[in-house]
C-alpha cells in the first residue's frame, strides 16, 4: 500500500536518508499521517499535536509542512503512539491512532509494538512486510477540537542578557536565563581565575566604588565602608563600627579582637561619581538597595524601620493576622544575582510586631541595572501583607444519627467552640441532627437565619452509606466545592459557600479525625478563611508536602513543620 505519493520502497528509502534507518514506527507513522490528512477537508491549513517523541514526529516533518522548527507541529508526549491534524484556525480536525484488536492480524507488527520481542530476535523483512500489508487499516481515526492552548504560535517577547552567563534570552523566562535556573542538561568546564584575573578584578572594583581593603593599622583616619558587626555568642549580635565612621588608633585592638585584621575603607572618589544616576553602571549602596526593596516589598499589615542596620531590613506584623507571601514573584526576585529576601512560611498565623522576613543586597554595592533588573521582578504589587482575620459567627452542626438519639455523646462541639474563640470568633448557634438530609437542610437555613458566616459542619463526609452530609450542604446550594486534601489528618475535609441575600455564608467540613487529632485540616485551613483567603485546588495539592503529620505525643503546633 502506498504512502501518499509514494511507494512503500520509496518511502522506506526517504525514512533512511532522514532518519538515519527505515524505523517501523517511522513506516507506520506515514500510514498515519497520511490517513489524518485524508480526513481534513481540502486546502486546510493545519497544524499537528503528537502524542510520542519516538519516531511519529519524522513522520510528520516528512510528509507535511509542519515541523518543530516552525512550532506547526507540537510534541505532547501522553506516551501514546497518536498524531492529531487539526485546522489552525479552528482546531477542529482529527486524531489517528493505532487500535491493538485490529493490529492482532499482522503478529510480527503486534510483537514489535508490544515490545514482547527483543530487537534482535525481531524478523525485519517479515515486519515490514506486514507493515506494508496492512497499511491504514490498523488505525482508529477519532474526530477532536484541540484545546485553545495548543493552537496558534507563542509570539517573542523582549530579548534581555542572562546577568549570570551573559547569554541573550526570552525574558519570560525570569530574571535569569533557564539554564542558569538549573535546567542546563549539560556542566561547563570552566578554567579557574589566574591570579593577574584576581588582581585585575580587584582594581576594577576599587576603580568603581573608590573601596579598598588594608591591614587594620593602616586604616586609622580612615572611613568604615560598611557595617562591621560583633558576635558575642548567646548575649549579642549588631553593628559594632557604622559605615561612614572614622577608624581611631583605639579601635584597632577592638577590631583585631572581633577577627578583623583587614578592614574595607573609602578614601578615593569612585568612578561610579563621575556617572549619572540613570548611569546603569552607576553603583547603589547596600542600605539604599534595601530601603528601595522594602518600600516595594512591604504591603498591607506589614512594617518596617529605617535606617537599615548592616544594609538589611527586617520586616514586622503591623497587626495579628495571617501572613501571606507573592512566592512565585519572591522566587523570580531570588533568582537575580546579588539580592536576597528571605521570609517565614506563606499563609502563617502572626502576632503584632513579629518579625515576618528580612531583604538586603548581597555585595556592598550594586549597579543600577541589576537594581532594575530585581525591581522589575517585583513588580505586581506587594510581596508581603498580613490580612486580620474578621470575628466570624460561626455555626456548628453535628451530622449522626447516633449521636442525635444519644446513643453516643457528641465531642466536636466543645473542641469546634474552642478552636474558634481562640480566634476571636463567637458562635451564635449549634445543632445536632440525624443523618437525614431534610433535616440537615432545615438546620442550615436555622444557622443562616441565626447571623451564622460561617458553618462548620462535622461528620458524614466519609464513605459510608449513611454520610449523606455532603449532598444536603450541595442541596442547600453549596457550591465552590472543594472535596478531599492531600493532609493527614483530615484528608475527608470540604470547603465551600453557600450564596444568599445577605451574602455568601463560608463552609468547612471537619471529618471524625479531628476528635482524635489535636492537630489537623480544620487549623490549617481555618485562618484563611478568616482572612478572607480561599483555597484553590492547586493550592490544596501542594499542601501535600508537609501536610503529614507525625501525631507527636505532646503536640508543639505550631511550632512544628506540619502544614509548612
Amino acid at each position: 500500500m502506498d504512502i501518499g505519493a509514494y511507494t512503500f520502497k520509496e518511502f522506506h528509502r526517504l525514512a533512511e536518508n532522514f532518519h538515519g534507518y527505515a524505523a517501523p514506527g517511522l513506516l507506520v507513522g506515514g500510514y498515519m499521517v497520511e490517513l489524518a490528512k485524508r480526513h481534513l477537508p481540502e486546502g486546510t491549513l493545519f497544524e499537528a499535536v503528537v502524542e510520542s517523541g519516538k519516531c511519529l514526529p519524522d513522520a510528520v516533518q516528512l510528509l507535511t509542512l509542519c515541523s518543530i522548527g516552525n512550532n506547526w507541529m507540537k510534541i505532547h508526549n501522553l506516551g501514546r503512539y497518536a498524531v492529531s491534524l487539526f485546522d489552525k484556525h479552528t482546531g477542529e480536525g482529527v486524531r489517528v491512532s493505532l487500535d491493538p484488536v485490529k493490529m492482532a492480524a499482522y503478529p510480527e507488527l503486534k510483537a514489535w509494538f508490544f515490545k514482547e520481542k527483543a530487537k534482535k530476535d525481531q524478523d525485519i523483512d517479515l515486519l515490514e512486510s506486514e507493515i506494508e500489508a496492512a497499511g491504514d487499516s490498523i488505525c482508529k481515526v477519532e474526530p477532536i477540537t484541540v484545546k485553545r492552548r495548543f493552537m496558534g504560535h507563542k509570539h517573542m517577547t523582549r530579548i534581555l542578557c542572562c546577568p549570570v552567563c551573559g547569554e541573550a534570552y526570552p525574558v519570560e523566562d525570569g530574571p535569569v536565563c533557564r539554564g542558569c535556573q538549573g535546567e542546563a542538561p549539560y556542566v561547563l568546564v570552566r578554567r579557574e581565575l589566574k591570579e593577574d584575573c584576581q588582581a585585575l578584578a580587584a582594581e576594577h572594583h576599587k576603580a568603581a566604588t573608590g573601596v579598598r581593603v588594608v591591614p587594620v593599622e593602616e586604616a586609622v583616619g580612615k572611613t568604615v565602608a560598611h557595617d562591621m558587626t560583633r558576635i558575642d555568642p548567646g548575649q549579642f549580635k549588631g553593628p559594632e563600627f557604622k559605615a561612614g565612621q572614622r577608624i581611631s588608633v583605639g579601635d584597632i585592638c577592638r577590631l583585631q579582637q572581633m577577627g578583623r585584621f583587614h578592614v574595607a575603607i573609602t578614601d578615593d572618589a569612585p568612578a561610579s561619581a563621575q556617572l549619572s544616576p540613570e548611569d546603569p553602571r552607576a553603583l547603589v549602596h547596600e542600605n539604599e538597595v534595601a530601603e528601595i526593596f522594602a518600600r516595594r516589598m512591604a504591603g498591607e499589615g506589614v512594617t518596617y524601620e529605617l535606617p537599615p542596620h548592616e544594609g538589611k531590613i527586617d520586616f514586622k506584623a503591623a497587626c495579628n493576622g495571617l501572613f501571606c507571601v507573592d512566592v512565585e514573584r519572591m522566587t523570580r526576585f531570588n533568582l537575580v544575582p546579588e539580592v536576597m529576601v528571605a521570609s517565614r512560611q506563606d499563609g502563617t498565623l502572626v502576632k503584632q510586631g513579629g518579625p515576618l522576613c528580612g531583604t538586603r543586597a548581597i555585595p556592598l554595592h550594586i549597579t543600577r541595572e541589576r537594581l532594575g533588573q530585581a525591581l522589575e521582578a517585583l513588580e505586581g504589587g506587594p510581596l508581603f501583607r498580613v490580612l486580620p482575620l474578621r470575628k466570624a459567627r460561626v455555626g456548628i452542626l453535628v451530622t449522626g444519627t447516633e449521636v442525635f438519639q444519644g446513643i453516643i455523646e457528641d465531642k466536636f462541639i466543645p473542641v469546634i467552640t474552642a478552636k474558634v474563640s481562640m480566634l476571636d470568633c463567637t458562635v451564635v448557634r449549634t445543632d445536632i441532627v440525624p443523618d437525614d438530609k431534610a433535616m440537615m437542610q432545615a438546620s442550615v437555613a436555622a444557622m443562616r437565619e441565626a447571623g451564622a458566616d460561617l458553618l462548620i459542619t462535622t461528620g458524614g463526609l466519609s464513605v459510608d452509606p449513611d454520610d449523606v452530609t455532603r449532598q444536603a450542604l450541595v442541596e442547600a446550594g453549596l457550591t465552590d466545592v472543594l472535596h478531599g486534601v492531600p493532609i493527614l489528618p483530615g484528608t475527608m475535609s470540604l470547603m465551600g459557600r453557600i450564596p444568599g441575600p445577605q451574602g455568601d455564608m463560608q463552609v468547612l467540613g471537619v471529618p471524625a479525625c479531628a476528635l482524635y487529632f489535636k492537630t489537623t485540616f480544620l487549623d490549617l485551613v481555618l485562618p484563611r478563611m478568616l482572612a478572607g483567603r480561599g483555597l484553590t485546588r492547586a493550592e490544596a495539592a501542594r499542601m501535600g508536602e508537609g501536610g503529614y503529620c507525625l501525631a507527636c505525643h505532646t503536640c508543639t503546633y505550631p511550632k512544628c513543620w506540619f502544614g509548612k
